[in-house]
């Protein structure tokens, strides 16, 4: 399956998976930093810690925070931390257990408006 053409779909809406440029930067300065980073994550500060591997593009670092996510029951956001990594080992899993959840939303939605409809045609054949 490729992702990228179904992300793609929603690029200019800015709704799920948002990527950037990273800035340049010295690899003296990114060592710095990634372990600022993991001083930040160790310290219970995962947003701090995001914001900083997200700069660097620290792969590793972005997969704990993705993992972190997961275990909190945020799958969006671990998601889009493991997508940005790229771990897509991580990421197949969850995408596959959106469009369930995306699947399961659209039937009931569908069911409602069956069971809407029947209720409006009822109520219409019992004014009759």
């Amino acid at each position: 399956m490729d992702y990228k053409k179904i992300f793609d779909k929603f690029e200019d809406e800015n709704l799920f998976i948002k990527t950037t440029v990273q800035p340049s930067m010295d690899s003296a300065q990114k060592v710095a930093l990634n372990r600022k980073g993991n001083e930040l994550f160790n310290s219970g500060d995962i947003e701090g810690a995001r914001r900083i591997f997200m700069s660097t593009g620290y792969s590793d670092g972005l997969t704990r925070v993705g993992d972190y996510y997961k275990s909190k029951n945020r799958p969006v956001e671990a998601l889009r931390m493991y997508w940005i990594a790229p771990d897509r080992t991580k990421a197949g899993p969850l995408i596959l257990e959106v469009v369930g959840a995306i699947q399961t939303l659209l039937y009931e939605d569908k069911e409602d408006k069956t069971e809407e409809k029947e209720i409006i045609e009822k109520e219409g054949s019992a004014d009759e």
